[in-house]
């Protein structure tokens, strides 16, 4: 795939060539941008606290602020779009009912071992204890997630409001819907379907764009909050921190490779190699819809049928959260329980498993896990005044949560489609970890070799 660059560098530069006429950006590879932006932004942020600079710390505030801004303004017809065709698309793959089926266990098994590692490191680790916070350092949340809350807004009250309030389970309620019509209208539903497969392409390629300022983004999210809450408020939260990152590295570089070697008979660093663009992607974004064009590349380059990519990558980023709905929720819950003085038994951490497992949607695939987190708290009946306790750390637990679970969203079509033999093995094992910049170049600009990589050939799924 090195032919890449130099053919993407020569369509970019305006002469055509690569003589050096007109301006280039430097061919520095993605990762080492997004590494630059990390480090940027804690100095920037470091000075901008240290030195009371107030200008630096709006400037830092306002880019973090508009590259999130950027990745939600796609989000809530990427979503549509993106599932209506997903559920179109299945009509191309054979048995895709036990398809879906095999998506939806390892969801949900991947799921439990997240939640079951959360919650075994939180009672290891007592991270409510000695951090000097109290009852009254929390405060309510301004939006509080419940089970009736959840099961009632799935229905939206019109099709309007969804998208102007970016309530993210409710435009998956109304893609579902539209999908399955648009499969029971069949030739009728033709000219809608091919719409609205245009309107994806269209909204992919212009997140894209946003996707490619990404360490820009980065220099304001981490200026920002370094400079905002500084070292000293991270220390109070060392040990929950910790056990968020640890927990989320255990599922992300344990439970992961194991899943692959034992049920997928696939090499963890090959598929490592491959995710990788998506994975520091939505490290950096917080957003798991938002890095879903780039979920969905790297799921096909790994062999992957491009039909059920289309399925299950959409799919994953709307309900698969081992990292926000699983890992976080468990460690949040006895970390809160331990501020408030509450004592949890063992029909309590079946209860946070059990709201892991079927209430991951409520995180809809955005920045934060706060409506996860508050449905949680208010199942346990624990108080939701610990929601404000965890809200400043919350963006540097984000990244690792979102890494997490856009590893897990290409993670588990890989292993389904390994076990249903449609997985092209010869993809996979060539799979490269080229830029992210370089994963949208068009069909004529990359080498056959390529093109077989990003398209794999389908293969009948057995019955």
């Amino acid at each position: 795939m090195s032919a890449n660059p130099a053919s993407a560098a020569a369509t970019d530069s305006p002469s055509g060539s690569g003589s050096g006429s007109g301006f280039r950006i430097p061919k520095v590879p993605f990762w080492a941008q997004i590494i630059a932006g990390l480090v940027l932004g804690v100095v920037l942020g470091w000075l901008a606290r240290a030195y009371d600079i107030n200008w630096l710390y709006a400037t830092l505030d306002q880019v973090g602020h508009t590259f999130v801004q950027l990745l939600k303004l796609a989000v809530g017809p990427l979503v549509f779009f993106a599932i209506l065709v997903s559920i179109t698309n299945l009509r191309k793959v054979n048995n895709a009912a036990r398809l879906a089926t095999r998506t939806l266990l390892w969801f949900m098994i991947t799921s439990l071992i997240a939640v079951a590692i959360g919650l075994a490191i939180g009672l290891i680790t007592n991270p409510g204890a000695g951090t000097g916070l109290t009852p009254k350092d929390g405060k309510l949340p301004e939006q509080a997630g419940s089970w009736l809350d959840f099961l009632t807004g799935i229905i939206p009250d019109n099709v309007i409001t969804p998208f102007t309030e970016l309530n993210v389970l409710q435009i998956v309620f109304m893609a579902a819907v539209a999908g399955v019509a648009a499969l029971q209208l069949g030739e009728k539903a033709q000219p809608i379907l091919t719409l609205s497969e245009s309107v994806l392409e269209l909204l992919q390629k212009a997140l894209w764009w946003v996707i490619r300022l990404a360490p820009i983004g980065t220099i304001g999210l981490i200026g920002y909050a370094i400079a905002d809450y500084g070292w000293e408020l991270i220390g109070k939260y060392a040990t929950f921190t910790a056990d968020v990152y640890i927990g989320c590295a255990l599922v992300l570089f344990g439970v992961y490779p194991l899943l692959l070697v034992t049920a997928a008979k696939l090499s963890p660093l090959q598929f490592f190699k491959g995710a990788w663009p998506a994975i520091q992607l939505a490290f950096v974004s917080r957003s798991s819809v938002g890095t879903m064009p780039v979920t969905q590349k790297v799921t096909e380059r790994l062999g992957v049928p491009k039909e059920y990519a289309s399925f299950s990558v959409p799919f994953g980023a709307t309900t698969k959260m081992d990292g926000c709905a699983a890992i976080y929720p468990a460690l949040a819950a006895i970390f809160i329980a331990q501020i408030f003085d509450v004592q949890l038994g063992v029909g309590d951490y079946v209860l946070i498993a059990f709201v892991s497992v079927i209430g991951s949607a409520a995180t809809a695939g955005l920045t934060g896990a706060t409506v996860m987190l508050t449905l949680t708290l208010s199942t346990l009946g624990l108080p939701l005044e610990g929601v404000g306790l965890l809200m400043a750390i919350d963006p540097i637990l984000d990244m690792m949560r979102t890494a997490t679970n856009v590893a897990g969203q290409a993670l588990v079509p890989v292993i389904v489609s390994a076990r249903e033999k449609i997985l092209d093995h010869d993809a996979y094992n060539s799979a490269s970890s080229s830029p992210v910049d370089d994963a949208e170049v068009s069909d004529a600009e990359v080498s056959d070799a390529e093109v077989s990589d990003a398209e794999p050939k389908r293969v009948p799924v057995p019955a």
